[in-house]
């Protein structure tokens, strides 16, 4: 991915000039920043060559190539890729440049380790007084646990959330994705650009701070509103059902599972006309939400007894934009859905030597730009060269371990 291949690509899209240095690895930290990448943002990925760079690249079952694992791609299309040693006083020094003409310094490191690496805005604002540098850690840079190690389902376990998920009779059990990871990557693409906005505005940066623990612990949401006002615990519920709305869970159909989400009065309505019970509407035992939760279990046994003389596609033809429903499907079927590719959600990547097909951005802000994540230190020579190094001093870089 060239220099004038990414510019081309993100021009006239919201972030295109928008410089972010990025010292990452693995998911959370390149998630968000591929958030940005494809709104146009120039993200340059540090990598240490020496540790193999991204571990992402590393990551199984499946590769592309050496160095180039599909979980690598799935989290780093758009960027740039330049390796430095920022443990040598010369790569700090290139680092130092860099910085001079970038809106924000981005890590995903742990905790204690911004510090040392002199990656804080205390650290940096000498070079750049506007620059942004964001933290993404497990468990923030201050406080008891900020040398800790910590993961997705960590953060899953001690949130709260596995006991939440799952049938009640069941054991904790965890979400399927990598949830945590992905929400705290996209709400420090968030907090970058609130603290690149700030800058603009004020012509000084800061620090910003985002954990995995805190964005596990704010998912809460609601749920924790009612144990910090009300004192109560949500639990699990058969069938992943609403916790107090209902038709709102899992039901059998002839053929499998759908979901039905009666979430306002007026589907409970719809719903019984296209099942062709109308008698139910008016009916004491679910005439309203309070009597229809009363009477789930019952509900529920009705309302399956309908649902298995058709099967789930049946009645999601019969229930299309009237009755909020989904089927049940599993991530092959998912992504093979028509309607997934009538929204054009699957791109084709340029990548040198393999095909490579990837999901897209959520955010729709002009074309997507589709280059395929770099490889290692693919632009050291461009970039190094833009910042003023000579062939030789590159080589020497090159000779010393410095990139």
């Amino acid at each position: 991915m060239s220099g004038s291949t990414e510019n081309s690509q993100a021009a006239g899209l919201p972030l295109a000039g928008v410089r972010i240095i990025a010292v990452e690895q693995y998911g959370a930290g390149p998630f968000g920043t591929q958030h940005l990448a494809d709104l146009g943002a120039e993200i340059i990925k540090i990598e240490n060559r020496a540790d193999g760079g991204d571990v992402g690249r590393h990551v199984g079952p499946y590769y592309f190539d050496e160095n180039d694992s599909h979980f690598y791609q799935a989290f780093n299309r758009n960027k740039r890729s330049m390796t430095l040693n920022l443990k040598s006083e010369q790569g700090m020094q290139i680092l130092h440049r860099l910085v001079s003409n970038a809106a924000a310094v981005f890590n995903n490191l742990r905790g204690d380790l911004p510090e040392k690496l002199r990656l804080t805005y205390e650290d940096l604002k000498h070079l750049n007084p506007q620059i942004v540098c964001g933290h993404l850690s497990a468990y923030g840079r201050q406080g008891s646990r900020k040398s800790w190690p910590g993961y997705d389902y960590l953060m899953q376990a001690e949130a709260g959330y596995l006991s939440l998920t799952g049938e009640p009779q069941g054991p904790p059990s965890r979400m399927g994705l990598s949830i945590i990871d992905l929400m705290t990557g996209t709400t420090a693409a968030m907090g970058l650009l609130a603290g690149i906005l700030g800058a603009r505005a004020t012509g000084i940066g800061r620090d910003i701070d985002v954990s995995l623990y805190d964005v596990a612990i704010h998912n809460l949401a609601y749920v924790g509103t009612w144990y910090l006002n009300e004192g109560f615990s949500l639990k699990r519920e058969q069938f992943s059902s609403h916790p107090s709305l209902t038709p709102s869970q899992l039901y059998k159909t002839a053929d499998g599972w759908i979901f039905l989400m009666c979430n306002k009065e007026k589907f409970w309505g719809v719903l019984c006309r296209a099942i062709e019970q109308p008698e139910w509407i008016a009916a004491d035992r679910y005439k309203d939400f309070k009597s229809r939760l009363a009477n789930r279990d019952l509900l529920k046994q009705e309302l399956e007894s309908v649902l298995a003389h058709h099967t789930t596609q049946d009645w999601m033809t019969r229930f299309a934009g009237k009755v909020p429903a989904a089927p049940v499907y599993d991530v092959a079927q998912a992504l093979d859905n028509d309607f997934i590719h009538e929204q054009e959600r699957i791109l084709e990547l340029a990548h040198p030597s393999a095909k490579v097909r990837a999901i897209a951005s959520p955010v729709r802000a002009g074309p997507h730009p589709v280059q395929a994540a770099p490889a290692m230190g693919q632009d050291n020579q461009a970039l190094l060269t833009e910042l003023g190094y000579s062939d030789a001093q590159i080589q020497s870089f090159l000779e010393s371990a410095v990139i």
